[in-house]
């Protein structure tokens, strides 16, 4: 299945530091094999071993065709992690959000904390699926620019929660609603990094479900 609509929106959203914009089919081709290139180095080597000039040297790239649209490896791993974003934010709205709502019309008693039971497990099943996004998130080497662009609750999933709470399970959008959007993406993000440093994935499920239950605790108390 093509990349290309992801390509595409990625343009738009991830490469506002780079110094040029692609604007033709060629360019965007370049710039996926560039992210390509560096996803795949990411799982096979540290990231401090991920070099620009290493990017460069994958078949098909140049020194020349990378400097072109990434000043440096900082704006290649922010692009990639807003091409996850992207990608992820898609699956969420298909394969969670949309199945949600059809059940919130059949149910009386809806629990909202099935919302965020979900988009974790969607989350998990995600980074289980690709270790580049992993590596960069859980080291924190995404810039913090990118990362307020993408995980406020203005913006990325925040946003999705904040939609399908105010819009359809009737909470009030408030400060302190968005406030504690906020601890629940940012404690989400780092419980979530602490389980997959369990050395099972027994012992990693369980710090996740009781992540589930610590969120979900603070989020939906009354």
């Amino acid at each position: 299945m093509s990349n290309q609509p992801l390509i595409d929106s990625l343009i738009s959203a991830s490469i506002a530091a780079n110094r040029r914009s692609p604007l033709q089919d060629r360019s965007l081709r370049t710039v996926a094999r560039i992210l390509d290139a560096a996803s795949s180095l990411l799982t096979q080597m540290p990231l401090e071993e991920v070099t620009t000039r290493r990017i460069a040297s994958e078949p098909g790239l140049s020194v020349g065709a990378v400097y072109r649209f990434f000043p440096d490896r900082q704006s290649i791993i922010d692009a990639i992690a807003v091409r996850h974003v992207l990608l992820f934010r898609s699956m969420v709205d298909k394969d969670v959000m949309r199945p949600l709502l059809q059940q919130r019309q059949n149910l009386e008693n809806f629990d909202p904390s099935v919302v965020l039971d979900r988009m974790i497990d969607a989350y998990v099943l995600y980074l289980d699926a690709h270790p580049d996004f992993r590596t960069i998130s859980f080291g924190r080497h995404i810039s913090a620019a990118t990362k307020a662009r993408q995980a406020s609750p203005r913006t990325g999933l925040p946003a999705m929660l904040t939609t399908f709470m105010v819009e359809r399970l009737g909470f009030r959008f408030t400060p302190e609603l968005e406030l504690m959007l906020s601890v629940v993406s940012e404690a989400g993000e780092r419980l979530i990094a602490y389980a997959y440093e369990q050395p099972t994935r027994e012992e990693r499920d369980v710090v996740i479900a009781e992540t589930k239950k610590m969120l979900a605790g603070y989020l939906f108390s009354e």
